[in-house]
């Protein structure tokens, strides 16, 4: 098996220790997304506009890695607090494509630079 790494400059840089996504066996596993910015920002606002930022940077990834939103077989949403389920998933309902994925939403006691929101994927390629 071999596996290939992903990186766009329409996404924020990731960290040091892991790449933007890797590809392998015809999928890509894209890392979590947080709602920063291509300055490395995280983006103001509601969790509802740090979703969407965490999303268009799931996207650039995708795209980076040959696949799209409407190829994503599987995401994980991570939230610091599980009472914005329901906002997160206003804003998720609207990607994706007409065949929703498989998806797990955990709540975790804190997400890297004390966000409200991280999301990850796999899409196929």
């Amino acid at each position: 098996m071999s596996k290939v790494a992903v990186y766009t400059d329409k996404a924020p840089r990731p960290r040091p220790v892991y790449n933007q996504a890797i590809i392998a066996n015809g999928l890509a596993f894209c890392s979590g997304q947080l709602p920063k910015n291509l300055e490395g920002k995280i983006v103001e606002g509601t969790v509802q506009d740090r979703t969407h930022q965490c999303i268009a940077n799931l996207r650039a990834v995708l795209e980076a890695a040959g696949s799209s939103l409407e190829k994503v077989v599987e995401v994980n949403v991570f939230l610091s607090d599980m009472a914005d389920f329901a906002k997160m998933n206003e804003i998720y309902e609207q990607y994706w494509g007409d065949v929703k994925p498989a998806r797990t939403c955990v709540a975790v006691r804190t997400l890297p630079d004390n966000t409200d929101v991280e999301i990850k994927c796999i899409g196929i390629v």
